[in-house]
């Protein structure tokens, strides 16, 4: 796996992997950036969340079960020092399907959280504690 990160201008920074797809970055204001994409760190916890949701949705679509809509919240606390790593993410799950139970959410996402998500494993590693929750709704 290979990519590169290159300075668009100020701090606002683009990231492109081996397929030319890219990712963009910058900073608030304050750190002197425009905002105009996300953090390194609110990149990073997407990240996560996506690495997870892949592995869910394959799960659940394994079991043949519709889905209608299906997102992630993602609440992360980070440590006061520096540097401020993450020391707490709380991850809710919302699987929106008209035939999906709340067995099935429940075994996919303890799938990927204790087996398949290697993001997850990597930010867990780093002494990150790690809580999650899920929700079905019905269209």
């Amino acid at each position: 796996m290979n990519a590169t990160l290159v300075l668009e201008s100020n701090m606002r920074l683009v990231g492109t992997n081996e397929a030319g797809k890219q990712t963009f970055f910058d900073v608030k204001e304050d750190n002197g950036g425009n905002n105009s994409a996300a953090s390194p760190m609110e990149v990073l916890l997407q990240s996560v969340a996506a690495c997870s949701s892949v592995d869910v949705l394959m799960i659940i679509r394994k079991k043949r079960k519709t889905i209608t809509n299906f997102r992630v919240e993602m609440d992360g606390t980070r440590a006061e020092e520096h540097p401020k790593v993450f020391t707490k993410i709380h991850f809710t799950y919302i699987l929106e399907s008209p035939d999906a139970e709340e067995g099935d959410l429940i075994r996919a996402v303890e799938l990927s959280q204790n087996t398949y998500c290697s993001a997850m494993e990597m930010v867990r590693r780093s002494g990150c504690e790690i809580t999650w929750e899920q929700r079905i709704i019905r269209p």
